[in-house]
C-alpha cells in the first residue's frame, strides 16, 4: 500500500473508532470490509473476526458459541439461515434484547456497489431510564424529564469527547515514538534548550559528536553538558540565536581535533533548537579537493611559461657552449661558466615547479609508520654534520595506517634537512609522532636553531619565499604543505623555547587487516552495473568463500540490504546506474556497520576518485583476487 493510501486507511480507522456505536461493513461476498473497535468490544469478537476479509458466517457461528442468540439446537442450520438472509439483504431497523440482558438497536442499509453497512447501538441505559420515568411519570414534572434527557445527551457527548481524546492520545504517543526513533538514528546531535539554557530535549547523540561528553543531558545546562572549552566556542553564537538570528558555524574541538558544524534555530518560546554534527571527514575531503584544484590552476598558469622558459634555457646553454669552445680570454670563460651554471640551476628550478604543479596524486597504502620513522633516521643520518643529533620519538599505536609512505618520507627528509641548515654545525633535531584522539596522526619536527622570523612565519609556505638567499629555491616547505593538504590534513609553523617547530597533522586511517585463505559462510552484496565485470568479480568473491548477491544501482542495493540483516561485506563500484554513486551507498550503510570496499576505473584526477581516496583504501580496476582479499577487513571474514 502506498503512503497516501496507508494514511487514508489510518485516518478512516481512527474516525470509525471515535463513533460510540458498533459498526460493520460487509461486501457482496459476505466478507468484512471494515469494523470499528466498538464492534469488537460489543460482541467480544476475537481479532481474526474484525480483520478485513473475515467471513460473516464465521462471525455468526462465534456469536452462537457465546450465547448471543440463546439456545440454538442446530448451529449450522442457524448459520445457513442467517447467511441466506444476509445475501438477500433488505433495509431494516429493530430492537433486540441480547442474552446478557443488554438491549441494542440494529439498523442496516444496503450499499450501491453491493454488501451492506450495519450499525448497533446499545440503548440499555436509555431504556432503563425510560422505564423508570414511565413508572414514576405521575411524580416527575416535565421540567425534571427535560433535565434528565439533557443530562443523558450531555453524558453521551462527554463519552464521545473522551473517546476522541483517547484516540488523539494514542496517535500522539505513536507519533512521538516514531519521531524519537528517527532522530536517534540520525548521525547528528539534535537538541533544544530553553531560555535558561537548560536542555529540554536531546536525541542522545552528543557523545557520538563530541567524545567524552554525556549522552543523557536533558535537565542539564548547556555549559555543563558541553564542557567549558566547547561552550566557550559556541556561546557568542548561542547568544545571537537567543536574539533571533540563525547562525551556522564550525569549530575544532580540543580533545580529538574533530571538526564540528553547529546550526542554531530560535523558536517562538524563546528557546533554541540545536543541530550539531561531526564533519571531520568532510573537511578533510574538502581540503584535499581544494589543494588539488589549486595545483591544477597553478599547472595551467605555469605550464606554458615553463615550456617557453625551458626553450630559452636550452638556447642559452647552447650559445654558451659555443662560446666556451671559442678562443676567449680567461675572464670571459669565467663569465660563460657562471652563465651556464645559472642556466642549469634554472632548469632544476623548473623541475621543482613541475613537481609541485604536476598531476601528482596521493596513493595511500598500508604503512608501518614505526618502520618509516626508523628508516628516516637511517636516510637522514649521512647528510647531518657530526655536531647535529637526530632523535625520533614514536608514540603512535603499533598498527598499520593508510599513508602515502613515499611522499611522507620525502616531506620528512625535506624538513630534517631544513632543520639541519637552520642549526649550522651544532644542534639537535627531534621528530615526534603521536596520535591525537581517533582522528589525527601528528608528526612534529623541531630543532635548536634560531627559529622562524616573523616574516617567515607569515610567508614560508608561499612558493619561492626563502631565507637562504641564493642557496634556496623557496619550494621545500610549499611541497611539504602540498603533500599534507592532498592528504586532507594541515601544517603549522611555530617557534619553541629552543628553536623552530613544523607540525604535520594527517588523517588517522587504520589500514584494513588482510585476510588469508577462503572465507566460509559470508554473504556479500556485489554492486556493479557492467554485467561482464560483475561476472568476474562474482567468481573472485566465490573463490574467497562468499555467497554473492548482485545489484546494479544504489536503490537496488538498499532494497536488498533491508532484507539481509546478516550481510558480511559490500563490494561496490563508484559509478553505478542512476544518479547515486558508491560513495552514497557507503554513506547510507554507515549506520549498519557493514564493511564497504569501493572499486573504480576513474582517473586519479576525477573528483569522485579524490573523494573516495580521502575516505580510505579502494581497488583500482583491473585488480587481482589477491588485491581484493588484502582489502577485505578481517572482521568481514
Amino acid at each position: 500500500m502506498s503512503t497516501p493510501d496507508r494514511r487514508i486507511a489510518e485516518m478512516t480507522a481512527a474516525g470509525l473508532n471515535l463513533i460510540d456505536q458498533a459498526l460493520s461493513i460487509y461486501d457482496r461476498n459476505l466478507l468484512l470490509v471494515a469494523g470499528n473497535r466498538r464492534f469488537q468490544e460489543m460482541f467480544n469478537l476475537p481479532d481474526a473476526l474484525v480483520r478485513p476479509g473475515a467471513r460473516f458466517s464465521d462471525t455468526i457461528r462465534f456469536m452462537i458459541t457465546q450465547g448471543e442468540y440463546g439456545e440454538v439446537e442446530d448451529v449450522e442450520d442457524f448459520v445457513a439461515q442467517r447467511t441466506a438472509t444476509a445475501r438477500a439483504f433488505e433495509p431494516h431497523f429493530f430492537e433486540r434484547t441480547r442474552a446478557n440482558g443488554k438491549i441494542i438497536t440494529v439498523e442496516g442499509a444496503p450499499l450501491p456497489m453491493g454488501g451492506w453497512v450495519a450499525v448497533y447501538t446499545d440503548i440499555t441505559r436509555a431504556k432503563t431510564s425510560d422505564s423508570l420515568l414511565r413508572a414514576r411519570s405521575e411524580e416527575l414534572s416535565e421540567k425534571l424529564i427535560a433535565y434528565t434527557e439533557e443530562l443523558a445527551a450531555t453524558n453521551r457527548e462527554l463519552a464521545a469527547t473522551n473517546a476522541a481524546l483517547e484516540e488523539a492520545k494514542r496517535e500522539l504517543t505513536e507519533m512521538e515514538a516514531r519521531t524519537r526513533l528517527t532522530t536517534e538514528m540520525m548521525p547528528a546531535h539534535i537538541a533544544h534548550v530553553g531560555p535558561d539554557g537548560i536542555y529540554t530535549y536531546s536525541n542522545r547523540r552528543l557523545s557520538a559528536v563530541i567524545p567524552g561528553r554525556p549522552s543523557e543531558i536533558v535537565g542539564l545546562h548547556i555549559s555543563d553538558a558541553l564542557g567549558a572549552d566547547a561552550y566557550g566556542r559556541i556561546e557568542p553564537r548561542l547568544a545571537a540565536a537567543y536574539d533571533g538570528e540563525n547562525p551556522v558555524f564550525e569549530f575544532t574541538e580540543t580533545q580529538d581535533g574533530r571538526r564540528i558544524r553547529v546550526a542554531f534555530t530560535p523558536d517562538e518560546t524563546g528557546g533554541v533548537y540545536i543541530l550539531s554534527m561531526d564533519v571531520t571527514a568532510e573537511t578533510q575531503t574538502r581540503v584535499a579537493l581544494q589543494q588539488t584544484r589549486r595545483r591544477e590552476m597553478a599547472a595551467q598558469m605555469t605550464s606554458g611559461l615553463a615550456h617557453d622558459f625551458a626553450n630559452l634555457l636550452t638556447i642559452i646553454l647552447g650559445m654558451q657552449g659555443r662560446l666556451a669552445r671559442a678562443d676567449l680570454a680567461p675572464e670571459a670563460i669565467e663569465l660563460v661558466e657562471a652563465t651556464r651554471a645559472a642556466a642549469r640551476r634554472g632548469g632544476r628550478l623548473l623541475n621543482q615547479i613541475a613537481d609541485m604543479t604536476s598531476a601528482r596524486s596521493l596513493r595511500p597504502r598500508p604503512t608501518d609508520l614505526h618502520q618509516l620513522l626508523a628508516d628516516l633516521a637511517v636516510l637522514a643520518g649521512p647528510s647531518l654534520p657530526r655536531g647535529i643529533g637526530l632523535s625520533v620519538v614514536d608514540h603512535t599505536p603499533r598498527l598499520p595506517v593508510m599513508l602515502d609512505d613515499a611522499m611522507l618520507q620525502d616531506a620528512l627528509l625535506n624538513l630534517v634537512l631544513n632543520a639541519r641548515d637552520a642549526c649550522g654545525l651544532q644542534g639537535q633535531i627531534t621528530v615526534t609522532a603521536h596520535r591525537v584522539g581517533t582522528v589525527w596522526t601528528e608528526i612534529v619536527v623541531t630543532d635548536t636553531g634560531p627559529g622562524f622570523s616573523t616574516e617567515a612565519l607569515k610567508n614560508a609556505l608561499n612558493p619561492f619565499f626563502t631565507t637562504k638567499g641564493s642557496e634556496g629555491t623557496g619550494l621545500g616547505l610549499p611541497m611539504v604543505y602540498d603533500m599534507v593538504k592532498l592528504a586532507g590534513g594541515d601544517l603549522r609553523l611555530s617557534n619553541t623555547v629552543t628553536g623552530a617547530a613544523v607540525t604535520l597533522r594527517l588523517p588517522h586511517r587504520p589500514a584494513p587487516t588482510a585476510t588469508s585463505g577462503a572465507v566460509s559462510g559470508g554473504l556479500c552484496l556485489l554492486v556493479e552495473d557492467d554485467a561482464d565485470l560483475r561476472a568476474g568479480f562474482r567468481d573472485m568473491l566465490m573463490d574467497l568463500g562468499y555467497i554473492v548477491i548482485e545489484a546494479t544501482s544504489v536503490d537496488e542495493a538498499m532494497a536488498l540490504t533491508a532484507d539481509l540483516p546478516d550481510l558480511a561485506l559490500v563490494l561496490s563500484d563508484i559509478r553505478l546506474q542512476g544518479d547515486a554513486t558508491g560513495l552514497d551507498l557507503r554513506d547510507r550503510l554507515s549506520t549498519q556497520e557493514v564493511p564497504v570496499v569501493l572499486m573504480t576505473s576513474l582517473p586519479v584526477s576525477d573528483p569522485l576518485y579524490q573523494q573516495a581516496a580521502a575516505l580510505g583504501p579502494m581497488l583500482s580496476k583491473p585488480f587481482s583476487a589477491a588485491a581484493l582479499s588484502a582489502l577485505i577487513p578481517k572482521d568481514a571474514a
